[in-house]
């Protein structure tokens, strides 16, 4: 990694958004390859944001300010992505659940997401079983990522699956749900792929199943 790149890197990880943009274009001026700085500098920092906040080190406000300094520099660095290094690693479907208004969570799920290299629609809080079953028909994402904070909203997870079952969706996504009041136990009664207990456990799971698809259509 350059030294250049692993300056971005550190930027973010620090949530120093000003400085993480500055360099990103310092870097692109000196002909650094857009590739690397995605891949090895907002990839990689939003990675070690990720480990830190499991292990403790970091706490919620520290990941959301290094989420936020990589979602200012990603339009910067977009424009001069080509080819492979452009591409989507997979798409999701994102939204609270009807009923439900509470979006920190969720939007750190998708800070965290695009720090990873995927591409997400971002349908809002309150969202019904019918606008999640729109937005799957219209963007063909792999995943489907429903958040529920309040005890109350979370049937609207089972809602929407069985409307996903009856519309004839469920089987082309996996469905990822999250939130303070579920668990392992809820997700796998409602009939979710997965659950994650926070945003980065959730970009590991949806790695997991992404490398496990392309694994299987290469057999």
């Amino acid at each position: 990694m350059s030294d250049a790149v692993a300056a971005i890197r550190d930027w973010v990880i620090r949530g120093k958004k000003n400085e993480a943009i500055a360099a990103t274009r310092e870097a692109l001026e000196a002909g650094a390859d857009p590739g690397a700085i995605m891949k090895d500098g907002l990839i990689a920092a939003m990675s070690v944001v990720g480990e830190k906040y499991s292990s403790g080190e970091f706490f919620l406000p520290q990941m959301m300010i290094a989420a936020r300094a990589m979602t200012e520099v990603v339009p910067i660095l977009k424009p001069h992505l080509v080819g492979e290094a452009a591409e989507s690693r997979g798409k999701a479907v994102i939204g609270t659940v009807q009923g439900d208004f509470h979006d920190i969570g969720k939007n750190i799920v998708r800070m965290m997401l695009e720090g990873g290299g995927y591409e997400v629609v971002d349908l809002g809080v309150d969202v019904s079983a019918d606008q999640f079953i729109e937005a799957i028909r219209k963007e063909a994402p792999q995943f489907v990522l429903m958040s529920a904070l309040i005890t109350l909203t979370m049937e609207g997870m089972r809602r929407t699956i069985t409307a996903l079952d009856e519309a004839g969706l469920r089987a082309e996504v996996r469905i990822g749900v999250g939130g303070a009041p579920l668990t392992h136990k809820y997700a796998a009664e409602i009939g979710a792929d997965f659950y994650s207990e926070d945003a980065y456990e959730c970009v590991k799971a949806c790695d997991r199943l992404i490398e496990s698809a392309r694994a299987e259509a290469g057999r």
